[in-house]
Order: structure tokens, then sequence, then C-alpha cells
């Protein structure tokens, strides 16, 4: 009887919150990725914009 619905139960029901925080450390990883990805592409971009805009002004 160590197998019980109860016991299978209350086992499930104790993994559930550390595999929601490992899920949610996950994803909080991956946003942050692509959100210093987004990050270094706008300022490369709007960098380059300048330098265009600067090079046709005086250039």
């Amino acid at each position: 009887m160590h197998d019980s619905r109860l016991r299978r139960f209350a086992h499930r029901l104790c993994r559930t919150p550390n595999r929601l925080l490992r899920w949610a450390a996950a994803c909080r990883r991956a946003a942050i990725g692509l959100m210093l990805r987004g990050i270094c592409y706008g300022t490369g971009t709007g960098l380059v914009s300048l330098f265009v805009y600067w090079f046709q002004r005086h250039g």
C-alpha cells in the first residue's frame, strides 16, 4: 500500500511549486536575454543612423 492514490497526489502536489519556479526562472532568463539583444540592436541602429545623418550634413 505504498503507492496509494493519495500518496501519488501528495507527491505530485509537492513537486508542482518547484517545477513552476524553475519554469519561471527559465522564462525570466530568456526574457532578459531578448531584452538585452533588442537594446543592443536598437542602440547600434540609432548610432548608425546618427552617423549617416551627420555625414550627409557635413560630408
